[in-house]
């Protein structure tokens, strides 16, 4: 595999992906953010670049990562001896935020328990709580068996990987 980046192809690949991420219910810089910093050569940017590259203003960008901040996409750090922040999407950045949403299903079921155990067994209201209730627990469980397989599949993509470009 060549190690050539095209970077205007990168460029064009992104701001179709964030569209994309847009597309199927984020906010559209948001989308076009996180998919700029996943994209960038070393999973971190400025505010100032992000704002030169999406041609978007520092108003825009900052709400942007803002959002990819609470969802723990994107991470802040400070360049050392610099007052400037950085913003950084990890390898792993969709599974932590995978697991973040494992425990909101946590604490979505012990909140829906309570509106259940009040809506009265039997009424139409309790039947849809409890279906929605089973469906979360439900989910609950599979998260938890697609960590697992995660955890192992990614070890064997980095060890392939790792060998891959290790004679570079």
């Amino acid at each position: 595999m060549s190690a050539h980046r095209d970077d205007d192809a990168v460029k064009r690949y992104t701001e179709q992906f964030g569209n994309l991420l847009a597309e199927t219910g984020w906010p559209r810089m948001a989308g076009r953010t996180f998919a700029a910093i996943l994209s960038s050569e070393d999973g971190r940017m400025t505010a100032a670049e992000l704002s030169d590259q999406l041609q978007a203003s520092p108003a825009a960008v900052s709400g942007a990562v803002n959002y990819l901040l609470q969802l723990r996409l994107a991470t802040r750090e400070r360049e050392p001896g610099s007052r400037r922040d950085v913003y950084v999407v990890q390898d792993d950045a969709w599974y932590q935020t995978m697991m973040t949403e494992d425990s909101s299903l946590g604490r979505w079921s012990v909140s829906l328990r309570k509106v259940l155990d009040a809506a009265g067994e039997g009424t139409d209201a309790w039947r849809r709580l409890q279906i929605s209730l089973g469906f979360i627990e439900f989910i609950n469980e599979e998260v938890k068996g697609l960590s697992e397989r995660w955890i192992k599949r990614k070890a064997e993509l980095d060890a392939e990987l790792d060998a891959k470009f290790s004679g570079q």
